[in-house]
């Protein structure tokens, strides 16, 4: 393992091999870490965050993030755990859209939508990447062809995730186009902060910053219309149980199978602000988010069935992971009220995350 010391801050990023894909592709892993015991292992492959340590109350650092140990088993079958996504981050109903009149037809692959940027999504490629040692960053880069998953333009996107010492991961995006084409960046990590994969997520206290969301229908498109979360299972404006209102009898929760929606994040006029936050009170972790983006999508892992094999060898089972995914809305490109994601030549997508771990 070569270790990479950076000048001015004590982050330390060591680089080895994580394996070589199916198609002979050597993936490298880049370990992270800062003065307070805090780990973070990200992957070539899918720019995925293989693991994440962090203290608990006992200062006892441990595993955070659903993945795997070995590549193969992220190439085999994996619901992007901790894995970038894009072109476009969420569905697209029927996986079509147009720019200027000119129709895109893009593969379902999700029922009738297209979700999280296709067959071959940016969480199934190997990213280029370099160290940057002066600020204790790792910065990945991947050139997405003109018409890939059929999406025009050739975009150029880089993602540099910096680890600080206040035990922050910061991930901030960036692309770039030669043609009128859709962006949505977001970064998949799903969550148990009790560090023991065979717990479910139910217990965590979640908040998120938001006064309304976004209602799905029957194959979990947006309506159109923004919701008020109050007096719903949706309201998270004052911390909660995740699993205090989730099996009620309530539409939307049945559509999503629990929590699988997109609330409108308040103050987007402002940059960066916090979104969402999540504390598990046994291990006493906190985690806040803060982003750029105008939406976070609350997903509980009501998907995951205890087929996947997990890193303490079990398997992960129904809700044993919840994922925060800073996000523009679903569908954007067919729903003229909502912010646009549509990037220009000349123009510059960028888009901020900070993923911030402390106790409570």
């Amino acid at each position: 393992m070569n270790s990479k010391q950076t000048k001015n801050t004590p982050i330390t990023i060591l680089e080895d091999v994580f394996g070589t894909t199916k198609d002979g592709v050597t993936v490298k892993r880049f370990k992270m870490n800062n003065e307070n015991g805090m780990e973070v292992s990200i992957i070539t492959y899918g720019g995925i965050i293989t693991s994440l340590k962090v203290p608990n109350k006992n200062n006892v650092s441990e595993d955070v993030v659903l993945g795997y140990d070995l590549l193969s088993d992220y190439e085999k079958s994996t619901p992007y755990f901790g894995a970038l996504i894009g072109r476009y981050g969420n569905r697209i109903a029927k996986g079509n859209f147009s720019i200027d009149g000119k129709e895109y037809t893009l593969q379902a692959n999700d029922g009738p939508n297209h979700l999280h940027g296709g067959v071959k999504g940016f969480d199934k490629v190997v990213w280029s990447a370099e160290v940057l040692n002066d600020v204790g960053a790792l910065k990945l880069s991947y050139l997405s062809k003109d018409m890939e998953e059929g999406y025009p333009g050739n975009l150029h996107t880089e993602v540099i995730y910096t680890l600080t010492n206040d035990n922050v991961l910061e991930v901030f995006y960036q692309a770039t186009t030669d043609k009128k084409t859709i962006v949505n960046l977001t970064q998949h990590s799903y969550f148990n902060l009790s560090g023991d994969f065979s717990k479910p997520i139910l217990d965590h206290i979640v908040s998120i910053n938001a006064n309304k969301f976004i209602p799905v229908d029957a194959n979990l498109i947006p309506t159109g219309k923004l919701k008020d979360v109050a007096n719903t299972p949706f309201d998270f404006r004052e911390p909660k149980k995740i699993g205090q209102e989730i099996n009620i009898e309530h539409e939307q929760l049945k559509r999503g199978l629990g929590y699988d929606h997109c609330w409108v994040l308040n103050d987007q006029n402002q940059a960066m602000r916090f979104t969402a936050s999540a504390h598990e009170p046994n291990s006493g972790r906190l985690l806040e988010v803060f982003s750029s983006e105008p939406g976070i999508q609350l997903y509980t892992g009501n998907f995951l069935d205890g087929t996947l094999p997990n890193k303490q060898g079990g398997t992960y089972a129904y809700r044993t992971g919840f994922c925060l995914e800073t996000q523009h809305y679903p569908d954007s490109p067919n729903q003229k009220e909502f912010p646009s994601t549509i990037l220009k030549p000349g123009e510059v997508y960028s888009s901020k995350t900070s993923f911030k771990f402390s106790i409570k």
